[in-house]
């Protein structure tokens, strides 16, 4: 294929009902919410893993949201991850609360279930908007007010992880030594673009450092936007420590893509208005690298297939998003 696929965010998952789920699981969790279960609502539709993710009303009248899954997938420690890190948060972020969680073992296999409370909102970004836009960068501003310096221990730190080998940062060079291929189907002045993807890269220790504990797995779909227009972030399973700006940066791309003028924006920020262009782009480089790595394998066990088309069109938008800021298409 050429150019980045449509991807629509609120259709990736492909996630069971509840009646699969086990019923020893099931009614652990209505003993831990002190309930029974009246009425499990449809599965979303969102994300990009097979575990079980549904509103659910119960029987004293609440509304929750119940995420489950086995041990088979990556989503169990994600689900777990998460009941652990939120109730830990900032009262400053707007994070749905943890209700209860229920975790049983059944034919040999571990099941893990967390409801939290459940926010009736949408997703920003189908398409950006200025006042979607201007939401979420407020948001994106207290939290990471509130996350400097990290208030959570035992984080993994951002450029750590990156020296440890849990990062592509030789992909570009592979490429140009010819030890891996081209990915086809991108700009046609990818090629030419290796070598500043390199360097780059390579200014990760500098650029990357901080003291801010980063949502650092910020997409559309891991925010909602309320019918008061505030904005709540959801998924907190991946939290590493880096720059405080980089959460943010994350969600320029694809903004730029759908028409939000982001290079303004950055002048204005207050998060970004004094970092070195050169920080922001060695980030947006890196991600790039990390989405354009392993593009034709099969999708991690327990994922979709969305997932792979999801990182076409991430790698796709920083690049676009890098070759503005470079000069790469002059």
């Amino acid at each position: 294929m050429s150019g980045p696929p449509v991807v629509d965010y609120s259709a990736t998952s492909a996630r069971p009902g509840w009646s699969s789920l086990p019923s020893a699981l099931r009614e652990t969790l209505a003993v831990a919410l002190g309930t029974e279960i009246a009425e499990p609502g449809p599965v979303v539709g969102s994300g990009f893993t097979g575990g079980f993710a549904a509103p659910v009303r119960l029987a004293d009248g609440r509304e929750i949201f119940v995420k489950a899954a086995p041990d088979t997938m990556h989503a169990y420690g994600a689900y777990q991850r998460e009941a652990e890190i939120v109730p830990q948060l900032p009262s400053a972020i707007r994070v749905p609360a943890i209700v209860a969680t229920a975790s049983v073992e059944d034919s040999d296999t571990k099941w893990f279930a967390v409801a939290s409370e459940r926010i009736h909102g949408r997703m920003p970004g189908a398409p950006w908007t200025s006042d979607d836009f201007a939401t979420v960068t407020a948001a994106c501003e207290v939290m990471a007010e509130a996350l400097t310096p990290a208030p959570l221990p035992g984080l993994e730190v951002l450029v750590d992880d990156i020296a440890g080998g849990g990062w592509p940062i030789d992909l570009p060079a592979a490429i140009r030594s010819g030890d891996r291929p081209l990915p086809p189907g991108f700009q046609p002045w990818l090629q030419t673009a290796l070598p500043e993807l390199s360097d780059l890269i390579a200014l990760y220790p500098e650029a990357l450092t901080g003291d801010t504990a980063m949502h650092s797995d910020l997409r559309p779909d891991n925010l909602l936007i309320d019918q008061a227009g505030q904005c709540w972030t959801v998924d907190w399973n991946w939290l590493s420590i880096g720059p405080a700006w980089f959460d943010w940066l994350c969600l320029l791309p694809v903004a730029q893509y759908e028409g939000v003028d982001t290079q303004a924006a950055i002048r204005r920020m207050p998060l970004t208005a004094d970092v070195p262009a050169d920080h922001l782009d060695c980030a947006a480089a890196l991600i790039a690298a990390y989405m354009l790595d392993d593009l034709d394998a099969p999708p991690p066990p327990g994922c979709t297939p969305e997932l792979r088309r999801h990182q076409r069109l991430s790698a796709w938008t920083f690049l676009d998003w890098l070759a503005l800021r470079r000069g790469w298409t002059s």
